[in-house]
This record gives structure tokens, C-alpha cells and sequence, in this order.
């Protein structure tokens, strides 16, 4: 089974940007294949990553659920409902040279989704195996983890930016994470865009209030602006980067490979 690492925190804390960098690192110490899982209903893990992505499980969920009841069923007389869906679910794995990029996507429509629910997690439960390392940017409410969608997590990354609001949004994710009884062997917190990578007093007094281990702080830096901006993909960033080169920092320290 590969080594799961889950990264979470409330939006627009730059989770996702940080989620791409990890996957870079992983790459770049050949600690390879990786699955890159985008489980974010505002997925955007393929921009920061710079691929394109044509169709996500969230399509192909919604078309097997309404598929009983269009009158244009697009499943083959011939074929199980599950042979479909497996089949589509195929085709929404991007594939790189060292990692591949699944887009869960959202559900858009009203009903049951515990029929393609299951079949998604049969998928992951079959595609795992394949790779060394999982690597998955979750929504705040972490819907797929908590509903045992996916597997097993090694490795809790919970990410804020210098707010207490984030501290204490990262904070209600640990609690959901012991509810879980998800029981990942590492958990910590990461600080990203701190301004000249340091912390005040009333960050670090929330941080304390919250129970949370501080692994790292990620300075802030004009180049991620620039590069979103731009459209250029943040794995791009030079190696002497700041933010490339604190957050590689602390993946060194959590020696996950």
C-alpha cells in the first residue's frame, strides 16, 4: 500500500500550492511513482502541477447516478453498470513521467451517492498498490477521508496562513481526524506565506491553545503571486526558491522518504 501523506487546512491558505510542491519533492528524490489526488471541490492541484485534466471522478459519478433514469442511458446493454464506471474511472487518470493526477471533482446533483461511492473506493483500493507514495489535497471537511473513501493516512499535513481563524480551522480538522480514528503515525502543522518566515506572539499562542505541533513555517513570496498570475505552474519555482526550499526543509525533517 503506498505511503499516504493528507494535506488539509481552510481555503485559500495556499494548501494546494504547497500539495504540488510535495509531489515535486517526491520527484525530485525519485521516490516514485506518486498518485497526486486532487480531492478538493474547488479543484485546482492540476494548475499548480501544470497538466490538463479533460474529465474528473465527479463526472463520471454523476453520469452513472443519473444514468437509470436518462432516457440516453450512456451505458451499454452489454455492460455492468460497475465495468462502466470502472472504465471511465480509467480515463480520468492523467499520467505523467513521475506521477499520475486523479481530480475527484464535485458532486453537482441530488440522491445516493454510496453505489459509485463504493466503486470509487474499490478504484483507489486497486490503484494504490501501484504507487509508493499518495499524496492528496483535501477540502477543509476532508468528505473523502471521513467517509473512508480513501485509504489509510500515514502522514497529516494541516496547513494555515498567519490567522487565528486558519489556526483555529486547522485545529476543528485535527479533532474530525481523531473522530475519525484516522490515527496517522505523523501530524503537524505547517504555517505558510508568514511574512519573512517568522511568527508573532498570537499565532504561536493559538497554535498552543489548539493543541497543534508546529512543524515548519513557509515564508511569503512575490514569486508564487507572480507565477499564478502568469499561469506558470508553482513546481516550477527556481530550487533556490524560499518557499521551495523551507517547505523541502521540513519534509526532511519528517523523513517520509
Amino acid at each position: 500500500m503506498a505511503y499516504t501523506i493528507a494535506v488539509a487546512g481552510k481555503g485559500g491558505v495556499g494548501k494546494t500550492t504547497l500539495c504540488g510542491l510535495m509531489v515535486q519533492y517526491l520527484c525530485d528524490k525519485r521516490k516514485t511513482p506518486v498518485l497526486a489526488v486532487d480531492a478538493d471541490a474547488n479543484s485546482n492541484l492540476n494548475e499548480v502541477l501544470g497538466v490538463d485534466v479533460d474529465m474528473t471522478l465527479g463526472d463520471v459519478r454523476e453520469e452513472v447516478a443519473r444514468a437509470e433514469n436518462s432516457v440516453n442511458n450512456p451505458i451499454p446493454a452489454s455492460m455492468s453498470k460497475a465495468d462502466y464506471t470502472e472504465i471511465m474511472f480509467n480515463r480520468c487518470l492523467v499520467e505523467e513521467d513521475d506521477y499520475d493526477l486523479l481530480v475527484m471533482g464535485r458532486t453537482q446533483g441530488k440522491g445516493c451517492y454510496c453505489f459509485v461511492n463504493g466503486l470509487l473506493q474499490t478504484q483507489l483500493a486497486k490503484l494504490t498498490p501501484n504507487y509508493k507514495y499518495l499524496v492528496v489535497d483535501n477540502e477543509a471537511g476532508m468528505e473523502h477521508i471521513s467517509r473512508g473513501i480513501l485509504p489509510k493516512v500515514d502522514t497529516m499535513i494541516l496547513v494555515s496562513d498567519c490567522s487565528r481563524r486558519g489556526i483555529q480551522a486547522v485545529g476543528r480538522i485535527a479533532k474530525l481526524v481523531k473522530e475519525c480514528s484516522l490515527n496517522p503515525k505523523k501530524t503537524g502543522l505547517i504555517i505558510n506565506r508568514a511574512p519573512e518566515g517568522k511568527l508573532n506572539d498570537g499565532i504561536k499562542e493559538e497554535i498552543e491553545i489548539q493543541g497543534l505541533t508546529l512543524i515548519g513555517v513557509v515564508p511569503q513570496d512575490t514569486d508564487v503571486y507572480e507565477y499564478d498570475c502568469e499561469g506558470k505552474p508553482t513546481t516550477q519555482l527556481p530550487k533556490d526558491s524560499p518557499v521551495r526550499k523551507a517547505l523541502y526543509e521540513i519534509l526532511d525533517g519528517l523523513e517520509i522518504c
